[in-house]
């Protein structure tokens, strides 16, 4: 997960971070925006990079998607294994490497977020990530506006007991796998996914 560079730049887009990267001889594979931010481009709620809380976590009550309980934490260890968690339950440990905040929670435990409506007519470009049955992860970019009971239903759909929403129509993603290479936006935290130096 990725805000800023060493000299304390904001990193802002996928573009921005794939020329970072690749001064540091990294490949990057993919990139997304990984989750909401304040208008000085910092994280709302938790960010944890390398082990360190860079911005707490933020349990208040509020207005907008962040904010429709449960939202949650999109986690990686130590060890390369992720998690999500609500935030409710969420517990940090030295085993913690990467985390950001995001909401709503788009499923949980095997159930659509409860607050969902099938018929809504609350339309958005839309992206989350879940964890599936073998312990991968999975990012979802829509590239046609869909409600968040959609997005719920596509991720159990692929299996996943656990997704979170990340965010709407700003969101980017760069995948040049794909050929999708979006390397605009203007963002606080990205998670990225690089092929390292050999």
């Amino acid at each position: 997960m990725f805000w800023k560079s060493e000299n304390g730049q904001l990193i802002r887009s996928l573009g921005n971070l794939k020329n970072h990267l690749e001064e540091k001889r990294n490949e990057l594979l993919f990139a997304t925006n990984g989750g909401m931010y304040k208008e000085d481009r910092s994280p709302v709620g938790l960010f944890i990079q390398n082990g360190f809380i860079l911005s707490p976590i933020d349990t208040s009550t509020g207005i907008g998607n962040y904010y429709l309980k449960p939202n949650g934490v999109f986690y990686i260890t130590r060890t390369g294994s992720a998690g999500i968690s609500t935030t409710a339950n969420f517990k940090f440990n030295s085993k913690i490497k990467d985390a950001t905040q995001s909401g709503p929670m788009l499923v949980i435990e095997g159930t659509i977020h409860p607050s969902f409506i099938k018929a809504s007519t609350n339309l958005n470009i839309r992206s989350g990530v879940g964890i599936l049955a073998d312990g991968k992860v999975v990012f979802v970019l829509s590239k046609q506006p869909v409600n968040f009971y959609s997005l719920a239903e596509y991720f159990i759909n692929l299996g996943c007991r656990n997704a979170l929403y990340l965010d709407g129509f700003v969101s980017r993603t760069y995948l040049p796998e794909k050929n999708w290479k979006q390397t605009d936006g203007d963002f606080g935290v990205i998670i990225g996914v690089l092929d390292h130096e050999r």
